[in-house]
């Protein structure tokens, strides 16, 4: 059986979006054999199986502009492929300090594939640092992942290799939000908790890109009868909860992943307001869409959320930062129930039959048969 080494930054039980689609193609590219090695949160060395995944954690010494630095990792990671023999190493990107390690440490005969889940964003000093790494690590893959077609033509990095650049979604753990016995009463309750309002949602880490102060202009101009229920914490919450606004947004905090999906089912909208390529997919909005919530969202070039939800298909796109059509769309959807629920099955039905995980991993071994 040939083996895959998956770098990434950290992984299960530490989840973000990258660790969660490292942790489903681990444990599902079972044609493979899969091993991890990462970042430890607790700064000691260790080994362990995971669900049938062998994962190696390197203690991190500091961080210089918000990377994680690890002296031992170079010497860990030849360790790990001497003892391990990978016929493939996969890279979840941006990841950059393991870009030169990779350069150096992995032979040629084994197989580069970069998961292009975002380039790095910021062109300001830690870019200039990294850059040559970057451009080594491209020239040195085999294979470059990107999470959507539309995130390939605005992205400068890949478009020297965009003979090696394939798609692969990502992938929804449905699982999570599939009801349960006790959700029906909990929906009732927040249904009731609103007086039967249209409930229009939204939730996710509170930071500029999420454009949570779009939906927050956007309510002056909204003329239906409804509530927004704002979930999540962030860096910016004291910013956001200052602005004016009317009596309808509820401020919710962090949501507990049971409260959240129970909020999901109960909203009529899931507002999306992201405006950079920083949200370069959107599995927030992939999640609401499962749970047949239907998508308010913007347009945004080089971002994969307009393949995720198509406008007027699976919900409403409108133009960038135009908080009015935000409004607009916010309000056609509040006052057209059959609409509204024409969208959400759509939306439900493409979340279903393109961006589940079992999908993603058929997609990805589909391309490691071809690389292999």
């Amino acid at each position: 059986m040939k083996t895959i080494l998956h770098i990434s930054k950290y992984y299960y039980p530490d989840l973000g979006g990258i660790e969660t689609v490292a942790m489903y193609l681990a444990e599902g590219m079972t044609a493979y054999r899969n091993v991890v090695i990462c970042f430890a949160t607790d700064g000691i060395y260790s080994e362990e199986d995971i669900r049938g995944v062998k994962v190696y954690r390197v203690p991190v010494n500091f961080s210089f502009m918000s990377q994680a630095v690890a002296l031992s990792y170079s010497k860990i990671l030849r360790q790990v492929i001497k003892q391990e023999s990978p016929d493939a190493v996969h890279v979840h990107c941006p990841n950059p300090f393991v870009y030169p390690l990779v350069c150096m440490c992995v032979g040629k005969e084994t197989k580069v594939v970069l998961h292009w889940h975002s380039d790095i964003l910021s062109k300001g000093l830690m870019y200039h640092i990294v850059k040559p790494f970057e451009t080594a690590i491209l020239r040195r893959a085999d294979l470059v992942i990107s999470t959507s077609p539309n995130y390939i033509p605005d992205s400068k990095p890949l478009q020297k290799h965009i003979g090696k650049v394939r798609i692969a979604q990502n992938g929804l753990i449905t699982e999570r939000f599939n009801l349960v016995k006790s959700d029906e009463k909990k929906i009732q309750e927040i249904r009731e908790r609103y007086k039967g309002k249209k409930i229009v949602f939204t939730c996710g880490r509170h930071i500029p890109y999420k454009g949570l102060d779009n939906l927050i202009k956007a309510d002056a101009f909204i003329q239906s009868d409804c509530v927004i229920l704002i979930g999540g914490k962030g860096p910016i919450d004291k910013e956001l909860k200052a602005m004016p606004c009317s009596e309808r947004i509820k401020f919710l905090g962090r949501l507990e992943d049971d409260t959240l999906r129970q909020h999901l089912y109960a909203a009529d909208i899931f507002a999306f307001p992201s405006n950079t390529k920083a949200e370069a997919f959107g599995i927030a909005l992939a999640e609401a869409m499962y749970c047949g919530c239907t998508p308010v969202c913007h347009t945004i070039e080089g971002s994969g959320v307009n393949w995720v939800s198509i406008n007027k298909e699976t919900g409403i796109v409108v133009p960038l930062n135009d908080v009015k059509a935000f409004a607009n769309a916010i309000d056609t959807l509040n006052t057209d129930q059959n609409l509204c629920n024409r969208y959400a099955a759509a939306a439900k039905r493409r979340i279903e039959e393109n961006f589940t995980k079992e999908k993603a991993v058929a997609v990805m071994m589909g391309l490691y048969e071809e690389l292999l």
